[in-house]
């Protein structure tokens, strides 16, 4: 019997785990959240929503664990950002958020106006988690390096 080949989109074969960066998880993120948009198909949809829960549940738990030093460099800056991400909730209740609409999205049990509205909501949640993940951390002065925060205030 010929199977017939299955077309899938490259970004459910993107390769992530626990030990991901969380910058590269984050932006995976995006990149799910940005393509469950801007699709139709309702198969591809769950697949996205899969998979950005999958990414989710990986970061949630290390929200507030210390940047690991490989990291450090990249989120260390020589000026103060022109802007930085602004909105209220800490990471945790951002990330808890998404996943809360990850997985009603997956459940697809309500109209397709609310469906899409739900993933532009999500879409933009993804954008500013990310955006506040990928943030600089770190200023250097010429009293050393400190927290963008204490030189902020």
């Amino acid at each position: 019997m010929a199977t017939t080949p299955i077309q899938t989109h490259p970004l459910l074969a993107v390769p992530f785990n626990a030990a991901t960066d969380f910058t590269v998880l984050v932006s995976h993120c995006e990149n799910f959240a940005e393509t469950l948009i801007e699709n139709d198909d309702p198969t591809l949809k769950m697949a996205l929503c899969g998979r950005l829960n999958a990414a989710l549940a990986l970061l949630q738990p290390t929200l507030l664990d210390p940047v690991p030093p490989h990291l450090v460099e990249s989120l260390t800056v020589d000026t103060l950002p022109a802007n930085s991400p602004e909105f209220g909730p800490e990471c945790t209740e951002l990330c808890s958020y998404c996943l809360a609409l990850t997985q009603t999205l997956a459940e697809q049990g309500f109209s397709s106006e609310k469906e899409k509205q739900l993933s532009y909501l999500l879409y933009d949640l993804i954008n500013h988690f990310a955006a506040e993940m990928k943030a600089p951390r770190w200023l250097r002065t010429a009293d050393g390096v400190k927290f963008i925060d204490e030189v902020a205030a």
